[in-house]
């Protein structure tokens, strides 16, 4: 069907109107409400048995077909395919866009994918759906029917008949009865009553007796990793100097129970010392935190898709970061959910290994495990844990120094400042965009100013850190201040070609702005002082106007 006849059956289609929306957008129509219409209407496929749904521009509500000049340029349409993208679950973004030139004008069909089965698709971390031909948030019985999709399929879970106990490494054994005895104390005294068989029954890392995927993953000898082909048992460690490039690696497979272990005394913790306020002595501490290396790792190892076929990594660098992968999307869809919620996942992509690894003391299930990792980095006055999820990989990066000592001890003494806050204002530092829901938060806390992208601490913050010049750097000046630098050097020097100006002004322009941006911005002020009247062209010079 050709894009003009596709366009005739949705005018048409009386049927499924919440997997079609028409809309006049004209010109400029915001990317924000374009992702959210995305993700509801990508839900809304999925919930109806549907392949695909169809944003249409260029048609009014009564479908009459009056065209639209949102994005008319070719390159910059084909481009929206990587905005959306970036902000939605598992990088999601149109099947195609189909270009309809119509007599009445130019129509746009956005063709959109379902849902995948058991992954509701998330805008910019929030789910939306549709309430008839309504937009609003996805309601937590539409998530749960999309998330159980399937849950009937559990990897880990799979019994592997003809393995048996001889397939277990014996000291991995040993090691899961010491971690099931921390994590159960009530029945460690009948522990050593219980053989092998009758210990990874309890421990829950077997099936009546039989051997599962888990067993072997956590427990099994390196010989027995046939039993999970294709599926991969692999832990790979890099070393990577500071540029980059790799000076050492080794692989760990099973059992991953052991490998943990290794994994952890391979990387190179090195001490780390700053001075604390208040003291002369500088505090000495690892530059990880034990807790977040074993919690990233035990998190790698549950929540891998292992059907995927890929390796979980650990990439060390010696510029102090640590950066843990594994293949698969991040269920919970944000990782400001996780810390808004602060509760267990409802969905765990292997319920069986998650369920074994809590009772090994290996993970906790009680949802706190990844916010009390931001919790440590934020009292040891380190940067946030911050978090990739695209690609469907998930990728979480530790630092293991202090950036700016004053700044994260004065942030931690601001009355009232909350861990979510604290992460807003992490990503200001860091340069990462902010969200307008996340923008308007901050400002009504008088804790950034700026206009969007171009974001920077608030004076108030400034003054909390005693970093002045530093929010200086980052806000400016006024136009007024530039204005007097530009009138003062041309009545100084006579005239100034462009360069001369730039020279004059690069390095007093606030550091958020790119070499575009200030470069815009000395045009305008140029301009501005020539519609004031105070300075005029000569060829490629400027100098004060003699009128």
């Amino acid at each position: 069907m050709d894009a003009l006849n596709l366009l005739d059956y949705l005018i048409d289609n009386e049927v499924e109107r919440e997997v079609i929306e028409f809309k006049e957008a004209k010109s400029n129509y915001p990317l924000e409400k374009l992702g959210k219409y995305f993700s509801a209407l990508s839900n809304e496929a999925n919930l109806k048995n549907q392949k695909h749904a169809w944003l249409v521009f260029g048609l009014k509500d009564n479908k009459t077909i009056v065209g639209t000049h949102f994005r008319s340029d070719l390159k910059s349409l084909q481009s929206l395919k990587k905005e959306i993208a970036d902000k939605t679950t598992n990088r999601l973004t149109f099947v195609d866009i189909h270009p309809v030139h119509h007599a009445n004008g130019r129509v746009l069909l956005f063709e959109i994918p379902a849902a995948p089965q058991g992954i509701p698709v998330a805008w910019n971390g929030h789910y939306y759906g549709r309430d008839g031909e309504s937009l609003g948030p996805l309601n937590l019985e539409e998530i749960e029917r999309i998330r159980a999709q399937n849950r009937a399929h559990d990897w880990s879970a799979t019994v592997l008949p003809e393995a048996g106990i001889s397939d277990l490494e014996p000291d991995a054994i040993a090691l899961a009865r010491e971690k099931f005895a921390l994590k159960n104390t009530k029945l460690a005294a009948d522990l050593p009553h219980w053989d092998d068989k009758t210990f990874l029954n309890k421990a829950k890392l077997t099936i009546n007796g039989q051997l599962t995927r888990t067993t072997i993953l956590l427990l099994g000898k390196p010989e027995s990793t046939h039993w999970l082909n294709p599926a991969s048992a692999t832990i790979t460690w890099i070393l990577k100097d500071r540029d980059g490039l790799e000076r050492d690696y080794e692989h760990f497979s099973c059992p991953l129970l052991l490998s943990v272990d290794a994994v952890f005394h391979k990387i190179r913790n090195l001490k780390y010392r700053y001075m604390k306020e208040g003291t002369l002595f500088p505090e000495e501490v690892d530059q990880f935190d034990p807790y977040i290396i074993r919690e990233a790792l035990n998190n790698a190892i549950a929540h891998q898709d292992y059907e995927l076929g890929g390796k979980i990594s650990v990439v060390e660098f010696e510029n102090d970061r640590l950066c843990f992968s594994n293949l698969g999307s991040f269920i919970p869809g944000s990782v400001e959910s996780v810390i808004r919620a602060d509760a267990p996942e409802s969905r765990y992509r292997n319920r069986f290994l998650a369920d074994a690894m809590v009772n090994l003391n290996l993970i906790d299930t009680i949802g706190s495990g990844v916010r009390k990792m931001f919790i440590i980095q934020k009292n040891r006055l380190f940067p946030l844990p911050e978090y990739n999820l695209a690609n469907n990989r998930v990728e979480v990066t530790i630092t293991g120094r202090v950036l700016d000592v004053a700044y994260a001890r004065k942030l931690a003494q601001i009355p009232g400042l909350s861990l979510e806050d604290i992460m807003l204002l992490d990503k200001v530092q860091k340069r990462k965009v902010l969200s307008e829901d996340e923008a308007k938060n901050l400002k009504g806390k008088s804790l950034i100013e700026g206009r969007k992208p171009n974001y920077h601490i608030s004076a108030r913050l400034a003054g909390h850190s005693g970093d002045k010049a530093e929010y200086i750097r980052h806000r400016g000046f006024d136009d007024q201040h530039y204005k007097q630098l530009i009138v003062g050097y041309l009545e100084e020097f006579g005239s100034a070609r462009r360069v001369d100006i730039n020279r004059l002004l690069l390095d007093k322009l606030p550091d958020v702005l790119d070499e575009k941006q200030k470069d815009n911005k000395i045009r305008n002020l140029l301009q501005a002082l020539k519609h004031e009247g105070s300075i005029e062209p000569e060829g490629k010079s400027w100098r004060i106007s003699k009128t």
